[in-house]
């Protein structure tokens, strides 16, 4: 950019320290005499360093000679300041403004014999021990005071401490102070003023400060009340409406000053009485600032330092420059440094000190003349519609997922360890009588381009936990993500267990081949050496349920059993893996599965129903809790008012009824946070029992790899289930948009409007209808696609037709009595605990 600040000298101090708005302070601090400036750094860490800059050329950094001194104060610094410190002489001293407590240093350099140059070193001339711990402070000549300077420093409680030098002169509580604000000190008025947590400008005389009543406690003496004491008044305020930053005093002349203040969102140019002089509305929020006097007559330029990294100059409200700085700056000084008047410092909260000047680099580049050439509007119009040809063609062989070019930039990939860890990793290591395990998986991620930053982010399904889900890696911007899927070994979360030949839920699946050992599809589960074995075998989820496959001895099928509806996915989901890769192996590449009984819809409803009626007391527990807090907080202030009271009044039960109030809303808070850990639990036992419902259509149907994820995109749309927004309203959402696009029968249909809004409905209805109507169209040949021609009506040549999408209740029941004869009420099995295999991965950049 043209406008950058020129880099005329810079460093970076330390490794991980932290620095303030006090922390920089620019003064010829060991009274050399020259007008040189030095530079004064003080860290939260402790460290104090002065700097002398001499650079040979623009723009270098720092080199050994330009480090003056370095010393390690223990205390973090958090303020530093140079001024006539010390009695008896007018020399400069440094301040040093710990948490709780003040120093003053000399500064001295010792000529040098040999080329290492003169040596320097501080001096303690003398310190206070605070009793409070301070805030930040100012200095001046207070009290019209020749020839030195007396420090006031505030402290953390809203009390001014005034120090003349070497003693401790008085302390004062500035009064309704609650969290102490900027301070100034206005030599012109005599004045301290600052900003106080009632958002308005304050300004005391150090007069009526001296005689106020001393502050040894918060509370009126006596003598306050009896009169023989003066009360601390302000002189003047000016409410801002606003936190402010910073404060600074700027004098035109012997005859007027300004007072600067700089807010959250405007800075304000007041005169000596409290009345505004001007004040300007800022666009970016703002850091630092720094007036000094202009070259105009009766005008002042202010630098402005904001969290855009720049730093703007102002000649009254008017934008006179704008400039780029490589960091936020937090302090901003202009001084004097190595006979370069007008340099300006910025520092960094981490560290980051800059020396820099205004103005512009103009470029000497010239674009080189392009040669003119007649257009060939033929040959334009015919490459032209080639290239349309082939974007039409990308369009329509482009699936679900966006295609990646065979060699990418960055490319992901993940191998899962063969055996568990033999120290476990899990947080939780016991679920009841069962040892959790963990398994280690290595990602890998190879780059062809240099790469500034990139986040890869991890993520299985729950109750699976991660060790860590996140990691950034700062050695590689390409705006893309890459996502890789990987699967996790069965035994991770199952153990071999006893089979049993009775369960409440049932699913047969068909195959087209020979049944094969249920030994050598799942090697090792298998509970004893048995005959048995080849034909039945059991698997305990870690928790205790149990899940039974059988292998049919004469027949091409396989049968899934358990108590639990939703424990059959993730045995039947590995069960038709297994057999893919295992016949994949055998060369054997027409094998299929297929799914001929009935859809177990009434089960899959009734994990629905019981997930919405926990969220609907979720919803019913936040309306009490949030009832009973605002009666706790009602009953809170009829108390605070009756102890402030002077002639207090009997409690009239108050405090009964607030304990009472109180144990209420403890109870509501447990009972709210026990039902949200149903209310995940009921969601993780849906979202199995919603993969197995997926898995049966597209064995059912037949359904391509395109269309079972168009059915998952549509039945799982979230990865968490949240109050504000549920599984029911965007499923339904989703759904709804099939029906009427690719799932519907007529252009009249499609003209319905009739997709739900995304709040929590009434009740599941009107979601199961839905989802009984999607299982009817697809019975009836109904087929789920993305493509421009999805909301074009289907001509389907089927027994019976499609039945037309209600648009009235009376309808609906129709509908709904028509699908309950097509799918029977027929009890099935489904996993309750989520799939461990496919994990998805997705880097980010």
């Amino acid at each position: 950019s043209l406008f950058k600040a020129r880099d005329w000298w810079s460093t970076v101090l330390g490794e991980k320290e932290e620095f303030d708005q006090g922390c920089l302070c620019l003064a010829d601090v060991d009274n050399s005499g020259n007008g040189q400036d030095k530079i004064i750094v003080g860290s939260f860490m402790g460290y104090l360093r002065i700097f002398n800059p001499h650079p040979v050329k623009t723009g270098d950094g720092a080199q050994a000679e330009d480090l003056l001194l370095e010393v390690h104060l223990r205390d973090p610094i958090l303020q530093v300041e140079v001024g006539k410190f010390v009695s008896g002489t007018e020399m400069l001293h440094l301040a040093v403004l710990h948490s709780r407590k003040l120093c003053v240093y000399s500064v001295s350099g010792t000529l040098g014999n040999v080329e290492h140059g003169n040596q320097y070193q501080i001096k303690l001339m003398y310190e206070h021990n605070l009793q409070r711990t301070a805030c930040n402070m100012t200095y001046g000549s207070f009290g019209g005071v020749k020839g030195r300077d007396l420090i006031c420093i505030q402290s953390m409680d809203g009390m001014l401490m005034v120090f003349e030098q070497e003693s401790y002169a008085f302390g004062r509580f500035l009064p309704g102070s609650l969290l102490p604000g900027p301070l100034a000190y206005s030599s012109r008025t005599d004045s301290f003023i600052t900003v106080s947590s009632c958002r308005q400008v304050e300004s005391y005389k150090y007069q009526v400060l001296a005689f106020a009543t001393d502050a040894d406690k918060r509370q009126e003496t006596e003598q306050q009340k009896l009169g023989s004491g003066k009360r601390l008044v302000v002189d003047w305020t000016l409410n801002i409406g606003e936190q402010a930053l910073d404060i600074c005093i700027v004098s035109f002349n012997q005859s007027a000053s300004s007072v600067f203040v700089l807010g959250e969102r405007n800075f304000f140019c007041l005169k000596d009485n409290g009345q505004i002089r001007f004040m300007k509305k800022l666009d970016c929020s703002p850091s630092c600032f720094l007036p000094y006097c202009s070259v105009s007559e009766g005008t002042i330029n202010t630098l402005i330092g904001n969290h855009n990294n720049m730093l703007h100059i102002y000649q009254d409200v008017t934008l006179k420059w704008a400039t780029q700085l490589p960091h936020i700056p937090v302090a901003v000084r202009v001084g004097c440094l190595h006979d370069l008047k007008g340099v300006i410092v910025t520092l960094s909260d981490d560290g980051h000190l800059q020396c820099s000047y205004l103005g512009t680099d103009p470029s000497l580049f010239q674009a080189p003349k392009v040669e003119s050439r007649e257009l060939n509007y033929d040959e334009l119009d015919t490459e032209l519609k080639e290239l349309q040809k082939i974007i039409k063609e990308v369009n329509k062989s482009q699936g679900v997922w966006p295609m990646t070019e065979r060699e990418d930039d960055l490319k992901v990939s993940a191998m899962v360890s063969p055996n568990l860890d033999a120290v476990s990793q899990a947080t939780d290591v016991d679920v009841g009588t069962d040892v959790v395990p963990s398994i280690t998986v290595k990602v890998t991620l190879q780059n062809r381009v240099v790469l500034q930053k990139a986040k890869l982010s991890i993520y299985v399904q729950p109750p699976l936990v991660l060790t860590c889900d996140q990691f950034t890696f700062e050695f590689m911007s390409i705006p893309r993500v890459i996502q890789c899927k990987f699967r996790l070994p069965l035994k991770l979360i199952c153990l071999p267990g006893q089979p049993s030949k009775t369960a409440s839920h049932k699913l047969t699946i068909d195959t087209n081949k020979s049944p094969v050992s249920l030994l050598s599809l799942f090697p090792g589960f298998a509970s004893q050496s048995d005959d048995d074995q080849v034909n039945i075998m059991g698997f305990r989820f870690l928790g205790g349920s149990r899940v039974t496959v059988l292998a049919s001895k004469t027949s091409q099928r396989y049968r899934i059993q358990s108590e639990q509806f939703e424990d059959l996915w993730l045995i039947t989901n590995e069960l038709i893996l297994r057999l893919q890769e295992y016949f994949e192996k055998q060369g054997i590449k027409d094998f299929a599965c297929s799914f001929s009984g009935s859809m177990p819809l009434q089960e899959y409803f009734e994990l629905i129903d019981h997930h919405f009626e926990l969220r609907i007391n979720g919803e019913k527990l936040e309306e009490l809790l949030s009832e009973r807090a605002v009666q706790f907080r009602a009953i809170q202030r009829r108390l605070l008012t009756r102890f402030k009271d002077k002639t207090p009044a009997p409690l009239q039960h108050l405090d009964t009824l607030l304990d009472g109030t109180y144990k209420q809303v403890m109870a509501l808070a447990d009972a709210l946070e026990e039902n949200q850990d149903n209310l995940f639990q009921s969601f993780t036992r849906l979202k199995s029992a919603t993969h197995l419902v997926i898995l049966l259509i597209g064995l059912w149907q037949k359904l391509s790899a395109d269309q079972t994820a168009i059915l998952e995109a549509a039945f799982l749309p979230l990865q968490e289930d949240t109050q504000e927004l549920g599984w029911e309203e965007t499923a339904d959402a989703a759904i709804s948009h099939l029906l009427k696009t690719c799932l519907s029968k007529s252009s009249k249909e499609q003209a319905l409007n009739f997709s739900s809004q995304l709040i929590i409905p009434k009740d599941t209805s009107r979601l199961k209808k839905h989802i009984t109507l999607l299982c009817d169209r697809l019975a009836k040949g109904g087929r789920l696609c993305l493509s421009t021609d999805a909301a074009a009506p289907q001509t389907m040549v089927m027994p019976g037709g499609c039945a037309t999408i209600p648009e009235s209740d009376l309808e609906e029941r129709s509908i709904e009595q028509e699908s309950t004869e097509l799918f029977t009420n027929h009890r099935h099995l489904i996993a309750e605990t989520p799939t461990p295999e496919v994990s998805p991965l997705q880097v980010s950049e």
